[in-house]
């Protein structure tokens, strides 16, 4: 490992020099602490049974019993555990298997590593999730490759879940009062579009695609980006947010294989958001004092009859998507039939 190190350094120092504003020895450096965390096999064990601790009350969720008298800093013996890539839709289909509810349990378990926990799987890709099928289209999540975990800051913890608050609030004041928490300063305005799709003008309701109106805008808005903007913006991000992105992007990239809307992401990510402020909340004893319970209940509801909202939307829109395509087979069957009779005649 010292000389793929030593390598990458050597390369990192000459692309420096062609590309200054690329700042690569982050990157090294980030690379080099999770190899070292990926080969120690004793805290990949660790790391397991914690996991396995804070969902051994989820019973779609599975975490592969370590053998510890079998384990070694070099080798790790686990339970073998059988099952498909959590985006394998053909075997899905053959064992009945509901993608969407695949999504759903798949977008619950990271949010509430993020949002509650403030422990963070970091290589969620889809060959360290399987789906196992347990018959009658039931199924359990396993989650393998326990190597490289984020221990998120509590205070980072307690402000992303603010953040996503203020995103499903449309609060874009908080919002941009978040990015000075967060260092990044004027860029924060770009946190809905990363996260929700949406420019921090809008006034759509959360779920609902950019009109055209508001696509040109940011358009406009990116075109007049330089390289060193996006590089000063990524230098800016606590270390803990680049986890995030990182493992938001590969969950996002699995749900979209299972064809299953942004609407599942977004209820999981804003329910546990709450969840990660009311663990906050319970631990100060602020649920002790009367005006702060009714306070933080009312706020809670607020959130609860958007995220309401949004899951009405986001239904009406799947009905709505399926009877137009309804419509279609049915339109070009009448078309196809309709060309069959008039060449027979």
């Amino acid at each position: 490992m010292k000389i793929d190190i030593m390598t990458m350094a050597v390369l990192s120092k000459s692309i420096s020099k062609i590309f200054p504003d690329f700042r690569f020895e982050r990157v090294l450096n980030q690379f080099q602490r999770t190899m070292s965390l990926e080969l120690d096999f004793i805290q990949e064990a660790n790391n397991s049974q914690r996991v396995a601790t804070y969902f051994r009350k989820n019973k779609t969720v599975k975490i592969p019993l370590v053998f510890r008298d079998l384990t070694t800093p070099q080798v790790l013996t686990m339970e073998f555990c059988h099952g498909h890539k959590v985006d394998d839709l053909d075997y899905m289909r053959e064992m009945g298997i509901n993608p969407v509810k695949v999504a759903n349990t798949l977008m619950e378990l990271f949010a509430e590593m993020i949002f509650v926990h403030g422990f963070v799987h970091g290589d969620p890709h889809p060959g360290n999730i399987l789906v196992s099928s347990q018959g009658n289209g039931r199924f359990n999540l396993v989650l393998l490759d326990h190597g490289i975990y984020r221990e998120l800051d509590e205070k980072f913890r307690l402000d992303y879940c603010q953040l996503w608050k203020a995103l499903i609030m449309l609060d874009s004041r908080k919002v941009l009062d978040l990015g000075e928490k967060f260092g990044v300063g004027k860029y924060a305005k770009y946190f809905p579009v990363i996260f929700t799709g949406r420019t921090i003008e809008s006034k759509s309701a959360l779920g609902v695609q950019m009109t055209k109106e508001e696509r040109n805008h940011l358009k406009d808005e990116l075109r007049y980006l330089r390289l060193e903007d996006i590089t000063s913006f990524m230098d800016s991000l606590p270390p803990d947010f680049l986890v995030i992105l990182r493992t938001d992007g590969l969950l996002r990239s699995i749900i979209g294989k299972l064809g299953v809307g942004r609407h599942v992401r977004l209820l999981a990510y804003a329910k546990h958001a709450l969840c990660g402020l009311e663990k906050q909340h319970n631990s100060m004893g602020f649920l002790k004092n009367t005006t702060s319970q009714i306070r933080i209940n009312i706020t809670y509801l607020h959130l609860r009859l958007l995220l309401g909202s949004m899951a009405l939307i986001s239904q009406l829109n799947d009905t709505r998507h399926t009877v137009i395509n309804k419509l279609k087979d049915l339109v070009c069957g009448i078309l196809h039939l309709f060309h069959i009779n008039v060449f027979t005649l």
